[in-house]
């Protein structure tokens, strides 16, 4: 899920579009630079947009009243590093809240913050570190998108948490009650998210290798088997 509009309180709310304001910034630099140094990943780069927008926007009912979506953003986050993906995820996230009523844009910064920098940073430190204990293409590449997923809804809870912390147990008994609430539903669509993105990833390497290898944070798999 996104925070919807108008949920979180405004300080909260702020306090999110603040952290993450400087991502963004970062993030349209390093994409800026990537794109005027190689035009031609301007397709891959919608790719990996559409790729997000489309997963992101697959609500699927909770069975405990809530819903769920994968996120999409490992896919982007290993081909073009996770900085990349933070305006990608931004444009994702306020095309979905103004033409799907899906978030919106009090909690914009929130959603930004969960999805679009916690998710694919989770993706490519995961993903790095399985190269360097020598895992193979589809493991790293599925542990990648799956743990990236799932960081984004342990984020979310935790923006919950705080904004509305538990009378007794505070912002960690009232963690817990999120947390328990998305896992239902999050862990499987996380474990499909792995499995999706190995499948795109392997397409890729058999039918655009060059493209692939190019890219620089995939480059890491030539030294990894499939």
């Amino acid at each position: 899920m996104h925070i919807m509009e108008g949920f979180l309180p405004f300080k909260h709310a702020l306090a999110w579009t603040v952290a993450s304001a400087p991502f963004l910034a970062w993030g349209l630099a390093s994409a800026g630079r990537r794109l005027r140094a190689h035009p031609d990943h301007r397709m891959l780069l919608g790719v990996s947009a559409a790729f997000a927008f489309l997963l992101s926007a697959l609500k699927l009912p909770s069975v405990t009243g809530s819903c769920s979506h994968p996120t999409g953003v490992g896919l982007g986050a290993l081909l073009f590093g996770p900085a990349a993906m933070v305006p990608v995820g931004f444009v994702v996230l306020l095309f979905q809240a103004l033409l799907l009523a899906h978030g919106g844009l009090t909690t914009l910064g929130a959603n930004v913050f969960s999805m679009a920098i916690v998710g694919p940073f989770v993706a490519y430190g995961v993903f790095r570190l399985a190269c360097l204990l020598g895992l193979g293409r589809s493991p790293a590449v599925f542990l990648a998108a799956c743990l990236g997923d799932l960081a984004t809804y342990v984020t979310t809870s935790l923006q919950l948490a705080l904004a509305f912390p538990d009378p007794v147990g505070g912002v960690l008994l009232s963690f817990e009650k999120f947390a328990g609430i998305f896992a239902l539903t999050q862990l499987p669509l996380a474990i499909t998210e792995g499995l999706l993105t190995v499948l795109v990833v392997n397409a890729m390497a058999q039918f655009n290798a060059r493209e692939l290898q190019r890219m620089p944070v995939l480059a890491l798999l030539r030294k990894a088997a499939p």
